[in-house]
């Protein structure tokens, strides 16, 4: 008998991984490269999940006129042990029906958000899975959920595992329990490793406070592990628009992507397929880019080959198609986040931009921007950066996102920040917000910190900061003018009694006299009883490239 070749051996040694077993050794792909980061983003995830479950709740409400309840979330972090914390998560969203409750939390890319083109927090149905996997590893506890849908169906619970060989729940424990916070919801309980940080820019606190500032219509309780209280208000009782799922775009499609639709559609011919599975296609289009390929219109879509899938693929990202439609975003408005940042920072100066939605590879988004000035911010330091996606906070990888490289590209000199060179971020007492809002945000990583560069993104990103820009721009130029008025009235008043005195031996007038010219001057230049104490308000060298730019004819055209 002819004796085995090594790749025979190696042969027997072949097996397939579940997603599973792959995250369960590279845990860091998904935020868990650390204690501090880990606990966070497991409240992240849940919480995540929770607001959109609220918000899909007030939807369906809306859709059948029947009344609902604006979003609740509470979470509460209690010590469980040497570096171990349990994390609790409720919130009073849809709930989740009794069958479907294990496998949302137990199968890693299990979920109905992948396949739908619309703005959402979630994309790839990983992360809560995530969680409970990383709670498993860490203290090898079951996770605990509570689900109930309407007032009058029961709170069913399970206590659950991830078979990770198989990426399938393992039911330790189920059951209905009597009572439950709201009519409907979900609870989650899930104990881990983990470092907690009381403040800072990767607290918990900090995400939900942040959290907060762009859900405005959320009303969030935190309960920490010293039990104290933290409520973080809903400023708004609007509700955000609804983002409506769309067909993929021409422009973002790729060939695989084109030859698994063709066979997987339920469209009878190669012209429905074209006209009724993508977005802004025509008839009349499409039957001329089949007819350019050598498909017959009425063919079956799986009978297109692979390389006519290629020239169809091609011609079709070359071809002038109308934007897709901009229905699929939800972004948060000017004014509801002007409020909200009115509310949570105590800033003297507040500036918003909602830019229109653009598109990259066929994925519509918009870029929302906002800065805060002065106020109780610090003037000697960098002005802090809040960058988020889809509203929900990233804090994490902050140089390695665009919204950072972007804002280092601006030279913010000429709006009146101080700057180095013109590059890098800038120094003064300012926050500065960008949120994208998209169907699908380009993350660098599974751990969703940060936001790749393309460069679509990045010019819309710079455009609304330069909107927001102009804007701080003329206020520091108004508040300078006053300051300088103020100054001068100032110098004024500081040398009347002097001025009086030689007034009154020029002119041989009385002194009671020129007293009381000056008296009325003063009023009416200060609109009443002088006030000479001044502002806090940047320095006049602060300001030369601001009056060298506004003595410029016009504005640049951005």
């Amino acid at each position: 008998m002819a004796e085995k070749t090594i790749a025979e051996e190696l042969a027997k040694e072949m097996k397939q991984t579940s997603v599973a077993e792959f995250f369960e050794r590279n845990r860091h792909l998904l935020g868990f490269d650390s204690k501090i980061k880990a606990m966070l983003t497991c409240v992240k995830e849940i919480v995540d999940n929770g607001i959109d479950a609220c918000e899909e709740m007030i939807y369906e409400c809306k859709r059948k006129r029947k009344d609902y309840v604006l979003p609740e979330i509470h979470v509460k972090i209690s010590k469980a042990g040497e570096d171990r914390y349990t994390i609790r998560v409720i919130d009073n969203g849809t709930g989740i029906v009794k069958e479907q409750i294990p496998h949302v939390f137990t199968r890693l890319l299990y979920g109905s958000k992948f396949h739908k083109k619309k703005q959402g927090r979630g994309q790839q149905g990983i992360g809560v899975s995530a969680a409970v996997l990383y709670s498993q590893l860490t203290t090898g506890k079951a996770t605990h959920v509570v689900s109930k849908t309407g007032p009058d169906k029961p709170a069913y619970f399970y206590d659950l595992r991830i078979d990770t060989s198989k990426n399938r729940p393992e039911i330790v424990n189920e059951g209905v329990i009597e009572r439950f916070k709201w009519d409907h919801g979900t609870q989650v309980e899930l104990e881990i490793l983990g470092t907690y940080l009381a403040k800072g820019e990767k607290s918990i606190y900090e995400y939900l406070r942040r959290t907060s500032i762009v859900n405005p219509h959320v009303r969030i309780t935190f309960i920490d592990p010293e039990g104290k209280k933290v409520i973080f208000p809903r400023t708004s009782e609007s509700v955000p628009k609804e983002a409506k799922s769309i067909k993929p775009h021409p422009y973002g499609i790729e060939v695989g992507d084109f030859i698994r639709m063709a066979a997987t559609t339920k469209a009878k011919t190669a012209l429905t397929f074209l006209t009724h599975d993508f977005s802004r296609v025509g008839p009349k289009v499409a039957k001329e880019i089949l007819e350019k390929v050598g498909v017959n219109p009425r063919y079956k879509p799986s009978q297109i080959t692979r390389e006519q899938a290629v020239e169809i693929v091609r011609i079709m990202q070359n071809t002038k198609f109308m934007a897709p439609p901009l229905d699929c975003l939800s972004p948060i408005g000017e004014d509801a986040l002007r409020k909200s940042l009115r509310t949570e920072l105590d800033a003297e100066f507040v500036t918003t931009v909602s830019r229109s939605p653009s598109v990259y590879k066929g994925n519509p988004f918009l870029i929302e921007a906002a800065i805060a000035y002065g106020g109780s911010l610090p003037t000697d330091k960098q002005v802090k950066i809040i960058r988020f996606a889809n509203k929900m906070p990233l804090q994490y990888d902050a140089g390695a996102c665009a919204i950072t490289e972007t804002i280092s590209n601006i030279d913010w000199r000429r709006y009146g920040l101080s700057q180095t060179g013109g590059r890098g971020i800038p120094v003064g007492p300012a926050i500065f917000l960008v949120h994208m809002a998209s169907t699908w945000i380009p993350y660098t990583s599974e751990g969703k910190s940060a936001i790749a560069h393309y460069d679509a993104i990045m010019k819309e990103m710079r455009l609304a900061l330069q909107d927001c820009a102009r804007d701080l721009r003329r206020y520091l130029s108004r508040k300078h003018k006053a300051l300088r008025q103020q100054q001068r009235t100032s110098t004024f008043i500081k040398y009347s009694e002097e001025s009086i005195k030689a007034l009154a031996e020029l002119t041989g007038e009385k002194e009671e006299v020129i007293k009381e010219m000056f008296n009325k001057l003063i009023e009416a230049k200060t609109g009443g009883a002088p006030q000479i104490s001044e502002p806090a308000a940047p320095k006049d060298e602060d300001f030369e490239e601001i009056d060298k730019f506004i003595k410029e004819e016009g504005e640049e055209n951005e």
